[in-house]
């Protein structure tokens, strides 16, 4: 179970809303959200309503404005919890539909292109946990959440281009 209350303004100040599942449309609740606390749980936020748009991943803690969650306005418009889950696995291949060489993924890597000498990424297999997959090393630049299922190609994941950096375990530290 987890929960998150989004700020209509910074700080924490003016309107709130305490969210404590998935929400496809939040803008029936608020029109803006410049800060947020989360209280428990991982969650994926998303700029557009239906979980599309940029997203933005976060763990327990404040965020007393959206440059802190790395967003690039006060547009949040859906949110989804993300499951706890021990174990992660997760298989990297060089070419979409899963050809060319294949690397495996156990842990957090900080830097995709330097542990695996590759740039880009054409497909993925999820076989445990969450992930958020960042298009630059040292989780930054454009995020993705990627659950446990099959990702022929990148944009099955949402991406532009085959370009993957870091990725990162969904895990609640707390």
């Amino acid at each position: 179970m987890g929960k998150i209350t989004f700020f209509e303004d910074r700080d924490f100040q003016g309107r709130c809303y305490n969210c404590i599942s998935d929400c496809p449309n939040l803008r029936v609740y608020f029109s803006r959200c410049n800060s947020i606390r989360v209280d428990s749980g991982c969650w994926m936020l998303y700029e557009r309503p239906n979980y599309q748009g940029h997203q933005y991943f976060l763990r327990r803690g404040k965020y007393p404005d959206y440059q802190h969650w790395m967003g690039l306005s006060d547009s949040v418009q859906s949110c989804r919890i993300i499951p706890h889950t021990r174990s992660h696995k997760l298989r990297l291949y060089e070419r979409d539909d899963y050809r060319g060489l294949m690397s495996e993924l156990t842990d957090d890597c900080a830097c995709v292109p330097e542990l695996f000498r590759l740039h880009e990424i054409y497909s993925l297999h999820v076989l445990e946990g969450c992930w958020v997959l960042y298009e630059m090393p040292n989780y930054r630049g454009r995020q993705y959440l990627l659950r446990p299922g099959d990702y022929r190609r990148y944009h099955d994941w949402g991406g532009a281009d085959a370009k993957v950096g870091s990725l990162r375990r969904v895990i609640d530290l707390y």
